[in-house]
This record gives structure tokens, sequence and C-alpha cells, in this order.
């Protein structure tokens, strides 16, 4: 007799729950096993560590497809992203230096600069005049703090591949105008891919371990800000808001008129949440947007995405906006939920393949997701010029060019370029690394005037070059282009040979 249907999904989901379970309890008693092999305080912080990622492991398994049902998602309500104009608008507050006491900043300052061929912490690669990514974050805070009297203290969000490095750099900060301080976000395991166990065979990161563990993502900042201690010390402090955002983030200076906002809200009313995003052009198709979804604001990434809408996400037209990953959080509201365990973010699934071909997988959280966990959230849709990352080398050229100028450490588009929005630029693969594309720049070019520059294969600029409107340069496999000193192109297109020789 054949068993109804019914029947048989129960069974299904039965079957699934014995096999997680199974799963769940492998996973404990390797982790267990890890923890028994090793000495030592690193023990009792990767306990902790464990415990947090045994949560994600454990929802990890429960999820099923998407994580968004696309006809539940709805464009977010007019007022709940407010027009940077009208924050504005309101003026400064007479007591700047009152909001400013309440105010932290932190810089998320996990990644290493391997992308761009450099080695340690990204944040200790030099951008401009011989300054890092951390110089400029240095020089902007000290500048408020002496302008305004004031103590705006800098913390670091450190993980295991950046932590021992920026530590030994901070030394040279000791006589600035600028406490910092640091605490390490969480080491967590990687996981095979297909026995869904670590890889790791000890605590250790050296050796056969180097890669077997992984900083979980930015929104890891809850558990670990709050577990280091520092979240407390700084709420008895007197603190009340942490402004966040990634350390190479050039457009990410404190802003006085959005600070003040926050701090004039009505109690009862009182926003725990902005999350500062700007208008999506072309270049950002990928970026996380806001949505409505069961009547809370709520961040989409695209790896949250059902394939079959990836193109819709991606459009200008239906999501305007983009997350800059700059946000305004309440102290005391990330308390509050991380006590009531009620931060709720949703799983990244990031598979990787290692250098010898194994296949893991990271789990991982994102900071803005957590916007949908506080109350009175809102977005503000700023001016493009606060999100100025740097993720490879021509970003780079933009912010060393004289499109940028610089003032205590924040970089301003110049007044002498007649339009806002900055160049396309797009450098090919000899100019990945950090140290091939100094070294194919004799100076950095004049770019004050250029809308789109191309530039693939073997390609050197002397010095005092200029470049105007669309300059596409393609050297192919084999040729070498020399641009001589002092060349002005506007509007060109060089491809072939083009040495010129000293004789």
């Amino acid at each position: 007799k054949k068993m109804p249907v019914d029947g048989k999904l129960v069974l299904m989901a039965q079957f699934q729950e014995v096999m997680r379970q199974q799963l769940e309890a492998s996973m404990d008693k390797e982790l267990e096993k890890l923890l028994s092999v090793t000495e030592g305080a690193d023990v009792e912080v990767a306990r902790k560590d464990f415990e947090g990622f045994k949560k994600l492991f454990h929802r990890f398994l429960q999820a099923k497809g998407p994580s968004v049902d696309w006809a539940k998602i709805h464009r977010p309500p007019e007022d709940s992203i407010q027009p940077y104009e009208r924050i504005k608008a309101r003026g400064l507050p007479d007591n700047v230096s009152d909001c400013l006491d309440k105010l932290v900043v932190v810089k998320l300052n996990g990644g290493l600069g391997t992308s761009m061929g450099c080695k340690g912490p990204k944040s200790l690669i030099s951008v401009r005049n011989e300054n890092t990514f951390l110089d400029l974050t240095v020089q902007q805070i000290e500048h408020l703090n002496k302008t305004y009297n004031t103590d705006v203290p800098l913390v670091l969000m450190n993980s295991f591949n950046t932590d021992e490095d920026t530590k030994k750099i901070l030394q040279k900060y000791t006589h600035h105008r600028v406490k910092i301080h640091t605490f390490n976000q969480s080491r967590y395991p990687r996981i095979n891919k297909e026995s869904l166990l670590p890889m790791a065979t000890d605590l250790g990161t050296m050796g056969e371990n180097a890669d077997a563990w992984y900083p979980p993502g930015h929104g890891d900042i809850y558990p670990s800000f709050y577990n280091s201690g520092l979240l407390e010390q700084l709420i008895s402090e007197g603190k009340e808001y942490i402004f966040v955002s990634n350390i190479d983030n050039l457009g990410a200076t404190v802003d006085l008129y959005i600070l003040h906002f926050l701090m004039s809200q009505p109690n009862g009313k009182r926003c725990e949440f902005i999350m500062e995003v700007t208008d999506k052009t072309r270049a950002d198709v990928k970026g996380g947007t806001l949505i409505q979804y069961d009547g809370k604001l709520r961040l989409l990434e695209i790896a949250q995405v059902p394939k079959a809408h990836v193109d819709e996400f991606k459009s200008v037209t239906k999501f305007k906006i983009f997350n800059t990953n700059n946000l305004w959080i309440s102290l005391s509201a990330i308390k509050r939920l991380q006590e009531q365990s009620a931060m709720d973010m949703e799983i990244i699934v990031n598979p990787k393949t290692l250098d010898g071909g194994l296949n893991v997988v990271q789990l991982e959280t994102a900071v803005g997701a957590a916007i949908k966990s506080f109350d009175n959230a809102l977005g503000i849709n700023v001016p493009r010029s606060r999100f100025l990352p740097v993720k490879t080398t021509s970003d780079l050229l933009l912010v060393m060019s004289n499109l940028y100028s610089m003032d205590a450490g924040s970089l301003t588009m110049s007044e002498k370029r007649e339009f806002p929005t900055t160049p396309h630029v797009k450098l090919g693969s000899s100019f990945t690394k950090v140290q091939e594309y100094l070294s194919r720049f004799e100076s950095i070019p004049d770019m004050l005037e250029l809308d789109h520059l191309t530039v693939s294969g073997d390609v050197t600029f002397g010095k005092n070059v200029s470049l105007k409107g669309t300059v596409i340069i393609i050297a192919n496999h084999g040729d070498r282009i020399d641009i001589p000193a002092g060349a002005m192109l506007e509007n060109k297109i060089v491809s072939g040979n083009l040495r010129i020789l000293d004789h």
C-alpha cells in the first residue's frame, strides 16, 4: 500500500532533522577536540568564538533556499530614507563639542592588502603623500578633537590577520590627540564543503592550519565588541553612538550634520541605527540595497537574491540606492540586543577554493544586515563623496591624483574640476599590485579633465602627463607603450607599440 504524500513529507522532514542533529553533534565533537589539543589563554578565547560559530552553524543547517521571498519585497516608504539635504538644512548645533563627546569612531580593520599585492593589514598601505589609511583616519579625528576641544576615541576592529601588525604601528600615534582602542573580531573555522566539518587540526594558524581559519565578516562586530568589554567601558564614559565604516572608504569622515540629527531626536523616538546610502551607478550594481520587508527596513544583499531575480536586483531603476557601509549605531541598543540574543542577521555563505584545490565554506554576517533589529532605523541618502573606497589600484590612482585635495586627513574633490562626478578608471592586470603600479608612473598624471581611462598591457607613464576626456591605451601582448613625459592625451586611443628611447 502506497504511503500518502504528506506522510512522505513528514518522514523526509524527520530524516532531515536527524541528519542535522548528527551534523551538529559531529561539529561539537570536532570543536571540543580542537580545544583539547591546545593549552593556554588561547583556549578560552577560542571557546568564546566557538560558541558564536555553533549558533551560526545551527542556523546554517536550518536554512532552506534563498532567505527572502521575492513577492514580499517592497520599496522603502518615502520617509524611511531621508535626503541628506534635509538633514543638512537643520544646521549645526550650538554645542558641537557636546555632540562629539558622545561619539566613538569605529573602523573595520580586519582586511589584508593581498588583493593589491601587499603583505599585512590593508590599512597600512600608503594612499596619499606617504600617508596610510590609518594615518588619514588619525589625522581626521585629531583635527576634530583639536578644533572642538573634545575627546572622540578611535576604535579599530582588527582580525587575527591584522592585530599584531596594527598594534606595532599604533605606537607612533602615542603623542597624537586621539585615544585609540582595539578589539579583535572572532576567529571561526573554515568547514570542508563535503563533510561540513572543520579542516583545522589544532588552534594554530601556521603551517597546515594557515588556511583553516577566517574572520566571519563585519557583522561579527556586535558580539565581539560586546564580549571585549569595550562596549560597556565606552557606555560608562558617556558615549552614546558609534560611527562605523570600512577603513578603506576615504569618504567616511565624521559628518556633524548627521551627528546633530541623531542627537536631537526626541527621547521616545530615538533613532538607533542610520545607514548611509547613495545613488547607484552602473559601477555599483552588486551593492546591497534597502528594502521594506515584513514592515521593517532591511538590507538586501546580492547573495540573498534568488537567481531568477539577480538582473532585477542589479537594475538601477527598481533599486536606486546602495549601502555605503557608513553606519551610525546606538551603543545602548547594541548592548540590549546582544543581551537579549535578538540581533538578527542573515547568514552569508561564502564558498572558497583554497590553493590546494580544497573546497571550503565560510559562514559570515554583514554589519548592516542587523538594521531590522533596531528601533526607528533610517536610511540617509548621502552625496557620492561619502563613498570613496580604495579596493584596487584603479581607485588608488584617483585618490593619489590632483582630482582630490587633502585637508587634515580628509579628501575632497578639487574645486578646479568642473563636474562633480569621478572619472571611470580601469587599469589592466600589469597594474594590479601596488609596487608594479607605482613603478609604471614616474608621476601621477593630471586628471582634472578626465572622464574615462582604460589602460591594458605593458604601459608606462613619464612625468607630468596630462589625461583629458576619454583615453584608452592598449599595448598588445609583447608590445610596450611608454607615454612620454609632458604628453597631453585628450580623447585618444593609443595602441600597438610606442617606445621613446634616449640616445
